[in-house]
């Protein structure tokens, strides 16, 4: 399963499960969303962000801790973060090198394909 929201330019684990950016493995949106709930979140998600940013401007302690609450919420209704989206019984490997993961093999072909 390919993730259809991934740039072209960002690996894609096999599965559809991961992202890798610079070399670290990072969760897809879960892909059972509909297109209306996934616009929703990622639209709150944008917000939240640029709520975390002024927040830091402006040096508000609770407005941050807010947005960035805000920002969790919105990733794990996207499946980003807490529980796996997937339910096969497949270990997470969020955040974790996948040089040390078990798409390394995989990862090792996409960087051969990149360098030619």
């Amino acid at each position: 399963m390919q993730n259809r929201r991934a740039p072209a330019h960002v690996p894609t684990t096999p599965d559809g499960r991961y992202i890798v950016v610079r070399g670290r493995l990072w969760r897809t949106s879960n892909p059972h969303l509909s297109e209306a709930e996934r616009s929703t979140w990622v639209g709150r998600l944008m917000e939240a962000r640029r709520a975390v940013k002024a927040a830091k401007a402006g040096n508000g302690a609770d407005a941050l801790a807010k947005a960035r609450s805000e920002v969790d919420a919105a990733k794990r209704a996207l499946g980003e973060r807490g529980p796996v989206w997937w339910d096969d019984g497949a270990a997470d490997y969020t955040r974790r090198l996948v040089k040390n993961s078990p798409y390394a093999a995989w990862y090792d072909t996409q960087l051969v394909r990149a360098a030619s």
